[in-house]
C-alpha cells in the first residue's frame, strides 16, 4: 500500500490543524477538496481489482457554497500509472439511505455497483467515490439536491488526487438513479466549479429528470402508478427538502403517517425502509398538495437541460420500473432542443439496477475516446 501518501497526507493535515475526527468544530471550513483524514478501506468497502484502496474524509460545500465535510473511498489499479497518472473515474452512487452507516465507503455498496466500480479498475482507471455531504458525516444528507451532489463528486476527485498524487487531472463522472441525477449536476458545473482539473465528460444512466414537475403533483390519495419504491423515494426527497429548507415548513404538508415514515426513513438505509413503508402510497404521506412548493422543487431537484460543456452519454432500461424510460426520454428530447452533444441509448431487456452492466460496453467506449 502507498503508506507513504498516506503518512504525508495525515501529517499536512495535522500541521493545518484541523485533524481529528469530523465532529471537530470548524472541520469543514477551508478549501473544497482539501483532506482531514485519510484510512485504509475496509474490507467490506474493498474491491477486488484495487491494489490499494483509501478512505478519505473531505471538505466540500453545500448547495450555496456553505463549508461541509463528506467523505469517500479511492481505489487505484495495479500497476505502475501512466504518464500523465491515472485517468480518474468519479462514481455517484444510487440510493442507499439516509442514515449514517449507510455510507459505501465504510460498509461497502450495492454489489452491481461494486462490480461496476471494479471493472473501471481493470480497465486501467483509478476510481474515486463519494459518499455524499452527510452519509458518515455530519448533518444530514440532502437526497437529490443536485448542485450538493455535484460538489461532493468533484470534490472527491480533488480530495483524492491529495491522497493518491498518481491520479490523472482527467477525469469524468459516472452514476446511476440518484448517481446519474448527480452526474448530470457534476457535469453542468464541473469545469467552472473546478477549473485546474481537465473533466472530460458524464456517463450518467437511469437518472430521475422532471421530478420537480412529477413531484409538485403530489396529494392526499394519489397513487403509485406501478412504479417500484415511489413511496421510499418520496420521503427521502421530503426529508432531504425538509434539511436543506427548513423555511418551507415541510412537516405541514406531511399526514401523521407520513411524518412517522419520514423519521424513520432517515435512521435505516433502504431496504429496511421498505420494510416499515409496507403497502402505503404516496397519497397516504400527505395531508395537503404540494403545488405551492413548485418552485423550491425546481431549485432543488430539477436537472438543467441546457449549458453542458463536454459531452454526455445518456443510458436508460427499457424496463426500468423506479426510473420510467418516459421520463428520460422527455429528458433526451430537451437535451436536443438545447444542442447539447449528448449520446442516449436504451438498453431493451435491462431494469433499473441492471442498466450499469447493459451500458458498461458504451459507456467504457464513451470513457476511452473523452479521456485518451
Amino acid at each position: 500500500m502507498r503508506w507513504t501518501t498516506v503518512l504525508s497526507t495525515v501529517l499536512v493535515t495535522i500541521a493545518a490543524g484541523v485533524a481529528g475526527t469530523p465532529g471537530v468544530a470548524g472541520a469543514a471550513e477551508g478549501p473544497p477538496g482539501s483532506v482531514v483524514q485519510v484510512e485504509p478501506i475496509s474490507a467490506a468497502a474493498a474491491l477486488p481489482g484495487a491494489a490499494d484502496g483509501y478512505r478519505v474524509v473531505y471538505r466540500t460545500t453545500d448547495h450555496h457554497g456553505a463549508g461541509r465535510l463528506s467523505s469517500g473511498a479511492v481505489y487505484v489499479p495495479p500497476g505502475e500509472a501512466p504518464a500523465g497518472g491515472w485517468p480518474v473515474v468519479s462514481y455517484a452512487h444510487g440510493t442507499i439511505g439516509l442514515a449514517d452507516g449507510c455510507e459505501p465507503s465504510t460498509v461497502g455498496g450495492l454489489g452491481q455497483e461494486a462490480t461496476y466500480m471494479d471493472r473501471w479498475l481493470r480497465r486501467g482507471y483509478a476510481v474515486v467515490a463519494t459518499d455524499y455531504a452527510g452519509l458518515g458525516t455530519p448533518g444530514e444528507l440532502a437526497y437529490l439536491d443536485g448542485v450538493a451532489a455535484g460538489h461532493d463528486v468533484v470534490d472527491m476527485v480533488r480530495a483524492g488526487r491529495s491522497a493518491v498524487p498518481e491520479l490523472s487531472s482527467r477525469w469524468v463522472v459516472a452514476g446511476l438513479s440518484q448517481g446519474g441525477h448527480a452526474a448530470l449536476h457534476t457535469a453542468r458545473l464541473a469545469t467552472t466549479y473546478a477549473p485546474e482539473l481537465d473533466y472530460r465528460g458524464a456517463v450518467a444512466l437511469g437518472p430521475p429528470t422532471n421530478l420537480d414537475q412529477v413531484f409538485a403533483l403530489g396529494m392526499p390519495g394519489i397513487p403509485n402508478f406501478g412504479l417500484a419504491g415511489l413511496t421510499k423515494f418520496t420521503l427521502f426527497t421530503m426529508a432531504g427538502l425538509r434539511a436543506a429548507r427548513p423555511d418551507l415548513n415541510i412537516d405541514s404538508y406531511l399526514s401523521a403517517r407520513g411524518l412517522e415514515l419520514a423519521r424513520i426513513s432517515t435512521q435505516v438505509c433502504t431496504r429496511e425502509v421498505d420494510k416499515y413503508v409496507g403497502g402505503a402510497s404516496v397519497g397516504d404521506l400527505f395531508v395537503k398538495p404540494l403545488h405551492d412548493l413548485r418552485p423550491a422543487l425546481t431549485e432543488y431537484l430539477g436537472v438543467p437541460t441546457s449549458g453542458y460543456d463536454r459531452p454526455l452519454l445518456l443510458g436508460q432500461g427499457a424496463v426500468d420500473r423506479v426510473v420510467p424510460l418516459p421520463l428520460t426520454l422527455v429528458f433526451a428530447g430537451q437535451l436536443a432542443a438545447s444542442r447539447t452533444a449528448v449520446n442516449f441509448r436504451v438498453y431493451p431487456t435491462a431494469d433499473h439496477i441492471g442498466t450499469l452492466a447493459a451500458a458498461f460496453d458504451d459507456s467504457a467506449r464513451f470513457v476511452d475516446a473523452v479521456t485518451r
